[in-house]
């Protein structure tokens, strides 16, 4: 019996050797792997001016000057040199979620408390377009290549669009219609999430109206994008995932965080799309058909809005008071 334990012990040594020796190249591949993600993407953030500043919705103007609305302030910022500024409006601002740049460099937001859609330029002038209706509830806001303004109001189920001073309507005729994220293609076309019906509303150049079923039933829609291929995204908020629509035919990507809290989306010039994760302070992308997650450097991040400007450099603003700037190489 002994010399069986004593023909038996070194290979019990050996194995155990071999199983450490496994566990310390999986540590060393693991620290290796951490090495590249990390290298691999660089954050830059820049605190608000004012503590109380709460950066919102945010877009890139095709100067480069990042815009972005600041919440319960009579503000917008810019950050342009390296540097933010402010730029004060004549109204309070209170939950602007539509923001985009014009051709010229300027910025157009809906201003719910004005009722109206304001323009504001970097030299500080302001206009605004009086809406009609007494009250609002405007979503997000889109700018075409003709500078038209387009915008969602989900009070009156409508899309309507901003143009030389003039408004033009059009209902979204479904049960119980919200409209809410909105975005351009290169034929023309308005598209915009119908939040009720769990939707995709198109609206063609001669003004017909087209809703597409979303394979998720109760789905709870937000934002929406268009890639440079012209393929529609949208965010699917109770499912916590990603859709896309695009040649007819929808495919949906699952975030890998558990109710991350998907708040907006950009489409980057690249390919990719990208999007924000405000529950988990993420931003994610999607990329060949893969979703990566890249967590915010500080603890308690609540990553709102999202923009990619034409370097592929995403821009984004963070609830807690910074404006961010991510930089992937990979």
């Amino acid at each position: 019996m002994s010399q069986v334990l004593r023909t038996l012990r070194p290979p019990r040594r050996k194995g155990l050797w071999l199983s450490l020796a496994a566990v310390l190249a999986l540590i060393a591949a693991s620290a290796v792997w951490l090495s590249y993600v990390r290298s691999a993407a660089r954050f830059n953030e820049y605190p608000m001016l004012v503590k109380t500043d709460i950066p919102t919705a945010i877009d890139v103007a095709p100067n480069g000057v990042i815009w972005f609305a600041i919440e319960f302030s009579n503000a917008v910022g810019m950050f342009e040199n390296g540097g933010i500024r402010r730029i004060r409006k004549r109204d309070p601002n209170l939950e602007v979620l539509g923001l985009a740049a014009d051709n010229a460099g300027r910025v157009w937001v809906t201003d719910t408390t004005a009722r109206a859609i304001s323009r504001i330029s970097a030299d500080g002038e302001v206009r605004s377009f009086p809406l009609s209706t007494p009250i609002v509830r405007l979503g997000r806001l889109a700018v075409a290549p003709d500078d038209a303004v387009w915008f969602t109001d989900s009070l009156m189920a409508s899309v309507t669009r901003l143009q030389n001073g003039v408004f033009t309507t059009y209902s979204m005729d479904q049960q119980g219609a919200t409209p809410y994220g909105i975005a351009l293609d290169r034929g023309g076309n308005v598209w915009t999430t119908l939040q009720g019906p769990d939707k995709l509303g198109r609206i063609s150049k001669r003004g017909e109206v087209t809703t597409f079923d979303i394979p998720t039933r109760n789905s709870g829609l937000g934002d929406l994008t268009i890639d440079p291929s012209g393929a529609v995204w949208f965010l699917e908020l109770r499912v916590n995932k990603v859709g896309r629509f695009a040649e007819g035919r929808f495919a949906e990507f699952e975030v890998p965080t558990h109710s991350a809290g998907l708040a907006s989306l950009a489409a980057a010039p690249d390919g990719s799309l990208w999007f924000t994760e405000l529950g988990a302070g993420k931003l994610g992308r999607i990329k060949n058909g893969q979703v990566s997650e890249y967590s915010l450097p500080r603890a308690g991040s609540r990553p709102f809005g999202v923009a990619v400007d034409t370097s592929n450099v995403v821009w984004y603003t963070d609830l807690s008071g910074w404006l961010g700037r991510l930089i992937v190489s990979r």
